[in-house]
């Protein structure tokens, strides 16, 4: 079918009226993970006014939202109302009327006003996914760029198109992907009248018409492959393959042991570091390229061992110095595909260690298509992630107790670490008595001590938990140290992820998330944007004891560093620019920058049992390397000044990413 011509939204209401437009009220199935967890609604009133809702339940949290939309004549939003709750529960009221060519809006993360804002296009702060129709339509009718308010612009592109069938009947659908909202482009799926139909989202979210949920998983597999499409022309342009590299006039800090050596040249040849000597000490070959670090510091790459990939992290993690990674839950075709082009350099990315999660069915039960109800099919996913190359097993939160036992059995005999969220009605003590190497958020440590108070972790309640109680735990009382010694005398890992609490915490409503207060400015708009949303939502007059809840976990990581029990740095939050905050949240807990800079590199690969060959710079050892522009030894933000990133003998100019990636560098 040949390609249409873009119809002006001034035209919709002349297609309603003849019929040609879809049925007044559309309905959406929302998804997670393949699991129905909610609805959407979008229903035409007339006249260019639309009511909206939206809501679905993750783990005891998501959004419960109502919208009522009145669009102009040329589809541009006249007035908005957006009530209900946020992802976190707080409440919603946003507002927004342009009259006279005046705009003005408010909502909890912002209030403002433009003057001669006829011609731009309001973007909502607490949006749901069915707005997406009409900002694409008004993007496709000003193919120049549409502005947005309150700032950005956005385009849209028309893709490929294809018939699908549900219980509605076939349906022709197209994709269009929207720019200017995101780090990369946004993808949605509307009908032949440019309705929406369908978003996919990576294998975690997904919203479709109701009646072709199985038409979903074709519509993912081809964002998939576009997005696979993009990142190879990225990688192209962004991946730099000397025949050999020589870095020299280093001042190369010594993951062994923890001191900096001066004047140092690092010779790298294919993906292997080739030689490490003082300068003039290197014979440096002649069709090297050299780099003079004229004193900047060389490290080795970081390790984030805590992510959930999607496609666009990859550069965002190389970007910030991140050279291996540990995903710790994912969807296990998206993620081994992202494995397989970050590794084959199809795409940019870091190396990328898999864990794979199992938790148990309920109400609460976690994003994932992995959920067990005996010890047979707990064995067999152990099994099933092993052989397909995975080195850990992750139980999360709603896992029966009575089978982690078994899981952790069977993951040691196929020779895989186990770690976790403490399953509900479990203490921390318990699982780590039960053999769990390692134990996800430093929350769940504090809860062993309120296990009586909330015994169901499932829920927010693991959050709010800490903001109502953690403030008055002594650390030296003889119940925690007794709970620090068994960590220590086991072995246990701690995966604290303090960055993914900060906002949480501290976060309020207008103002900029706290880990991203120093980078926020550098964000394309709308991802600044979902920085000002506030976190949880604490009793009144609470708000200062659930910041000391949060200043309570920084404590407790500060006293794991002192007793020597092993810590691992990673984030579950934004991708890079979250791990330089994790290490800087380290320093408030008392570490110093040199042991910061030791666990996040030669630490975590020694708990991941890859010493021998990462985590260090030394002859022989996989050419994971990082020059910065200061000195992390001295204040770790420094560590965040990345120049230059090599992975695996590829190197890479964090310049180049953030700029292709719309991030002022």
């Amino acid at each position: 079918m040949s390609a249409r011509r873009v119809l002006p939204v001034l035209l919709l209401a002349s297609l309603v009226s003849s019929g040609v437009a879809a049925a007044a009220e559309q309905r959406f199935v929302v998804l997670l993970a393949g699991h129905v967890a909610g609805s959407a609604t979008l229903r035409d009133e007339g006249g260019r006014r639309y009511s909206l809702s939206y809501e679905y339940n993750d783990r005891g949290r998501g959004p419960k939202l109502q919208s009522e939309l009145e669009l102009d004549s040329s589809g541009l939003p006249r007035k908005l109302r957006v009530t209900g709750n946020d992802y976190l529960k707080a409440k919603v009221d946003e507002s927004f009327e342009r009259t006279g060519g005046k705009a003005t809006w408010k909502s909890q993360g912002e209030q403002g006003s433009a003057a001669q804002a006829d011609a731009a296009y309001y973007v909502t702060f607490n949006s749901m996914p069915q707005e997406v129709e009409f900002l694409a339509r008004a993007a496709l009718a000003r193919p120049a760029g549409l502005p947005l308010l309150p700032a950005g612009e956005a385009r849209a592109v028309r893709g490929e198109k294809r018939t699908v069938e549900g219980k509605g009947g076939r349906q022709e659908v197209q994709r269009i992907e929207l720019l200017g909202l995101d780090f990369a482009p946004s993808p949605l799926w509307v009908d032949r009248n440019d309705r929406l139909f369908a978003i996919t989202g990576g294998g975690w979210f997904g919203l479709v018409r109701a009646g072709f949920e199985g038409a979903l998983p074709a519509l993912e597999q081809a964002d998939q492959r576009a997005a696979a499409a993009r990142s190879a022309d990225l990688a192209h342009r962004l991946e730099h393959r000397p025949a050999a590299l020589a870095i020299s006039g280093a001042r190369l800090f010594d993951s062994e042991s923890g001191r900096v050596l001066d004047g140092t040249t690092v010779l790298v040849r294919g993906d292997r570091i080739a030689a490490v000597g003082q300068d003039g000490t290197v014979e440096i070959p002649v069709d090297a390229e050299r780099v003079e670090a004229h004193g900047r510091m060389l490290l080795p790459g970081f390790w984030d061992m805590h992510t959930h990939l999607g496609e666009q992290d990859g550069l965002l993690h190389l970007a910030n110095g991140v050279t291996t990674v540990r995903d710790l839950a994912n969807d296990m075709d998206v993620v081994q595909d992202l494995k397989r082009r970050w590794e084959s350099g199809a795409a940019v990315g870091p190396h990328v260690l898999l864990a794979g999660i199992i938790d148990g069915p309920g109400p609460y039960a976690g994003p994932t298509k992995v959920l067990v109800s005996t010890e047979a099919e707990a064995r067999q996913w152990v099994d099933r992630y092993a052989d397909s190359g995975y080195v850990q097993i992750k139980i999360y939160s709603s896992v029966d107790p009575k089978l982690v036992p078994a899981i952790v059995e069977e993951a040691h005999r196929r020779g895989l670490r186990v770690s976790g969220h403490v399953p509900a009605f479990m203490t921390a003590e318990q699982c780590v008595r039960l053999g769990f190497d390692e134990i996800q958020h430093a929350n769940f440590l504090l809860l062993n001590f309120f296990a009586k108070e909330v015994p169901d972790t499932r829920t927010p309640a693991r959050f709010h938990a800490i903001g109502e109680r953690a403030a008055g735990l002594d650390l030296q009382s003889a119940p925690v140290q007794a709970f620090l010694d068994l960590l220590k005398v086991k072995g246990t890992v701690s995966d604290p992820t303090l960055v993914a609490f900060e906002g949480m915490f501290l976060g309020a409503p207008g103002q900029v998330d706290p880990s991203f207060a120093s980078i926020a400015d550098r964000l394309p708009p709308q991802v600044r944007r979902g920085l000002l949303g506030g976190g949880l939502q604490p009793p009144a007059g609470m708000e200062e004891r659930y910041h000391e809840g949060f200043r309570a976990m920084v404590r407790l990581v500060g006293e794991l560093h002192r007793r020597g029990i092993t810590i691992v740095a990673g984030t579950d939050s934004l991708a890079g620019f979250a791990y330089q905050r994790e290490l800087e949240l380290y320093a408030q807990a008392g570490i110093p920058p040199v042991d910061i800079l030791r666990l996040a590199t030669l630490g975590a690969a020694r708990v991941m049992h890859h010493n021998r060959d990462s985590g260090s710079i030394a002859p022989g050892k996989t050419a994971d390397l990082v020059l910065v522009d200061g000195d992390p030894t001295k204040s770790i933000s420094d560590a965040r000044r990345a120049d230059l990133v090599v992975k695996g003998g590829t190197l890479f100019r964090p310049a180049e990413i953030f700029d292709a990636i719309g991030v002022r560098p």
